[in-house]
């Protein structure tokens, strides 16, 4: 009586066994270390993990423990006065083409990373970090889209030889016809450019006036471009930023979740993610006196004044001979100990640049740097932000030779320069993104939360383990053997799943001995009423865990449900929580009626008892 089949015995040992060689690694520890891989995103060459391995070698670095990751090439160290020498002698060798990240590396050896075994990742609140939440500006995007189709609308009627003004008032782009004979030619002609726009006629004081609106399809597909296109530059600005491991995914409808682990300087993360930066090149009015232009506040036709750095006017040119969009490439240099930014041009910016150059040598030609920000303001009493776009003149040269598709940006400091070739290597934003929330976790805090969170963990399982085996004595004992192998298990799915382990995690864990002893509870207390009603021991044991199985099965089955709405509904922290407490409801069934039974099976099974030490 009270005998597992061997069936069931093998299952509890296979069990047990895997998730202590799964949870194994975490036991190891971490080391300070650098990760490197190619800035393009794609895995290492061998020729890649090579030519790592030699500078390396080159450099003599002592204590260098190389290996491959997943296509990224870590190397451990054993110090971090080791690894900080090792990543600045690494950038400075590897180039531009790889990214030097500085990071953190399980000491998990050799034969467990062989067969894919790896620690629990830890959350940012464990590991300290920068976490960012941004917002995308929505109506910014779509405003941009309808003055790309005003722009591509003028140049359609122009070559066309049709007169027309055209003018974007909310979302609608409105294009007056002086000449309403020309309204049908006109309308058939933007139904050619985009049959999907919607496009309606008016008629106003004998002129026609077409109004041309994008449909909610058009406008759902643009907002949803704009996020995507600002998660993939966001993550390309985290490449450069050379940060392991980091977290970059959209939140809701217009959100976007930054979190950069090990990064303690948010302010530098800050400028460089949420930054809108791009560049224009333009021709100077050079017949235009910019103090004259400053006081009557009226430019000559086809000229705009702008600010310099140094706070005098400008007056340029409205024509944009090269936008930010168009480069390819930018990147940091020194040229006669000045800060220079090599900026190379896709194959239309080349041809406009050479044009321009060609046929305006000896001219000055200004770089005009765009930033845009968002403001708090007043109106009716409100205070609310809008956007406010900076144009700043960032460079003035004159035009000593023909050029196309590479030249120099001058005329800056070396930490302007650094952060511009940044953000016009990692490509302009589709639309502004404004921080609404940041969080800077310091490597001490998180060790602190790591601390904090075990010691709560131990005094819970000590305090509980303490009750069980005062109360109920061996069956205590038993009880405490599944909660240890229940903690053992939570750990190896985490290690399994690759689940992010957070402090809301941690007080899953905790919370899940509780609900885990609780069902032992049950059990224990079934048998000594069984006992009592004078039962034989062997009975009491088969009634105690068969009778209260529905009990156990219902209660954990509501919890599970609470579990799952958490983690479809929640966010961050909550879906960490939500994560931990599912797992630990199906582990603690397995441990509490499972693990345990063979436990009691192999004390007290096969053989005639008296009493129960229960």
């Amino acid at each position: 009586m009270n005998r597992f089949p061997l069936w069931k015995n093998l299952i509890v040992v296979v069990a047990v066994a895997a998730g202590l060689l799964i949870s194994l690694p975490n036991l190891f520890g971490e080391a300070p270390a650098v990760q490197v891989g190619l800035s393009s995103g794609e895995p290492l060459t061998d020729s890649g993990i090579e030519r790592v391995k030699q500078v390396i070698a080159s450099q003599q670095i002592e204590g260098a423990a190389p290996y491959l990751d997943k296509g990224r090439l870590m190397v451990r160290f054993p110090s971090v006065d080791v690894q900080l020498k090792a990543a600045d002698s690494l950038r400075e060798v590897l180039g531009k083409d790889y990214v030097v990240a500085l990071t953190l590396t399980p000491n998990t050896p050799a034969w467990l990373r062989a067969i894919g075994l790896r620690p629990v990742p830890l959350g940012l609140d464990l590991r300290g970090g920068v976490h960012f939440l941004f917002e995308v500006d929505i109506s910014t995007a779509i405003k941009q889209r309808l003055d790309s189709y005003a722009s591509d609308f003028n140049k359609l009627l122009r070559d066309n030889r049709i007169r027309r003004s055209i003018s974007v008032t909310g979302d609608e782009v409105l294009i007056r016809l002086p000449d309403a004979a020309d309204a049908d030619r006109a309308e058939e002609l933007l139904n050619d450019a985009d049959p999907a726009l919607d496009i309606e006629r008016r008629v106003s004081g004998g002129s026609a006036v077409i109004v041309v609106r994008m449909t909610p399809v058009q406008i759902k597909e643009r907002e949803d471009f704009a996020i995507q296109q600002n998660v993939t530059t966001l993550r390309n600005r985290v490449n450069e930023l050379g940060v392991a491991e980091p977290v970059v995914q959209r939140q809701g409808v217009d959100r976007i979740v930054v979190q950069l682990p090990g990064v303690q300087d948010p302010a530098q993360a800050e400028r460089v993610l949420g930054a809108t930066a791009t560049l224009e090149f333009r021709l100077v009015c050079d017949d235009a006196n910019p103090l004259e232009v400053e006081r009557t506040g009226r430019a000559p036709l086809g000229c705009e004044l702008f600010q310099s750095r140094d706070g005098g006017p400008v007056v340029l040119k409205r024509r944009v001979i090269v936008t930010g969009d168009q480069l390819v490439d930018a990147s940091q240099g020194f040229d006669q100990g000045q800060a220079i930014v090599n900026v190379r041009l896709d194959s239309k910016g080349a041809r406009s640049m050479l044009e321009t150059t060609r046929e305006n040598l000896k001219k000055p030609m200004a770089v005009v740097f765009i930033e845009q920000k968002r403001e708090t303001v007043e109106r009716d009493g409100k205070k609310i932000e809008v956007p406010r776009v900076e144009r700043e003149v960032i460079n003035v040269a004159t035009i000593n030779g023909v050029f196309s598709n590479s030249f120099q940006i001058t005329g800056l400091d070396t930490f302007e320069a650094r952060d511009l070739a940044l953000l016009l290597r990692a490509g302009a934003l589709a639309a502004p993104v404004y921080k609404i929330e940041e969080r800077t976790i310091g490597p001490s805090l998180g060790q602190d939360n790591i601390d904090r969170g075990i010691e709560a963990f131990l005094y819970g399982f000590l305090f509980v383990g303490l009750f069980m085996l005062i109360y109920y004595r061996v069956f205590g004992l038993i009880a405490n053997i599944g909660l240890l192998v229940n903690v053992v298990l939570i750990v190896a799915l985490l290690s399994l799943l690759q689940a992010a382990l957070t402090l809301p995690g941690i007080a899953g864990i905790v919370l899940t001995i509780g609900m885990a002893v609780d069902a032992n509870v049950l059990i224990n207390e079934r048998i000594r009423e069984e006992v009592r009603n004078g039962s034989t021991p062997q009975a009491a044991i088969s009634a105690g865990y068969d009778k209260v199985f529905s009990t156990i099965a219902d209660a954990n089955i509501t919890t599970l449900i609470a579990g799952i709405v958490l983690f479809a509904f929640g966010s961050g922290p909550i879906k960490g929580f939500a994560v931990v407490l599912c797992l630990g409801i199906m582990t603690s069934m397995f441990t509490a009626l499972t693990v345990t039974r063979a436990v009691v099976n192999l004390v007290y099974g096969g053989r005639k008892v008296e009493r129960l030490s229960v």
